[in-house]
């Protein structure tokens, strides 16, 4: 695949500016399209994910794995992959709660209840849904990517997916604090897709 001039620029100039040499060949790959997908040099410290988690996405998507979007703009920022969000159908419940985001998750697991990979880059309340559905035995991707944004709820859903994934070992990639968005999450998994096809 042919770089494009600008795209070969960002990462020389990334590459000035924050050293990465520390981390393993794929979980640097994924942490430097993160950064250059936000220009946030922040995500260089905040990001969460070892070696397993991206040889579990990378696995994943070889094998043609369903991926699970919470949002529009998620599943369009995904390049060369076919995504899907389930969020058009879903209707919130009483008062707002559950939360349309967290319905979607819901009618996603229902229809790919193993081996999914699920990206959540706005919706603290779908990256909770996915964490319930999981720690009760009905929902098993094969990674999740957690990387909502927001005030509130959005540290403490990706806190919940990291607890959660040393407990039970399952696959996460995700970050500290309240930052995130569709841009750092389909980072993520433009990385995870390149490494896929390119080699990891």
């Amino acid at each position: 695949m042919t770089v494009h001039p600008i795209e070969a620029e960002s990462f020389a100039i990334l590459a000035g500016r924050v050293d990465l040499g520390h981390l393993p060949a794929g979980p640097r790959a994924v942490v430097a399209r993160v950064v250059h997908a936000t220009a946030d040099l922040d995500f260089a410290g905040s990001m969460v994910l070892g070696e397993s988690d991206v040889a579990a996405g990378v696995e994943a998507l070889r094998r043609g794995a369903p991926v699970v979007c919470d949002v529009e703009m998620v599943r369009a920022g995904l390049t060369g992959l076919r995504a899907r969000t389930w969020l058009a159908g879903a209707v919130a419940g009483p008062g707002g709660f559950p939360t349309r985001s967290a319905m979607a998750v819901r009618a996603a697991a229902a229809e790919h209840p193993e081996g999914a990979l699920v990206v959540v880059g706005c919706a603290p309340t779908a990256l909770e849904e996915v964490l319930t559905l999981v720690e009760g035995g009905t929902f098993r991707p094969a990674l999740v990517v957690g990387m909502p944004v927001g005030f509130v709820g959005a540290a403490e859903s990706k806190a919940h997916l990291r607890e959660l994934a040393a407990r039970t070992g399952l696959a996460a990639v995700s970050n500290i604090g309240e930052k995130g968005g569709s841009a750092a999450a389909c980072g993520v998994v433009n990385a995870l897709a390149r490494l896929a096809r390119d080699g990891a």
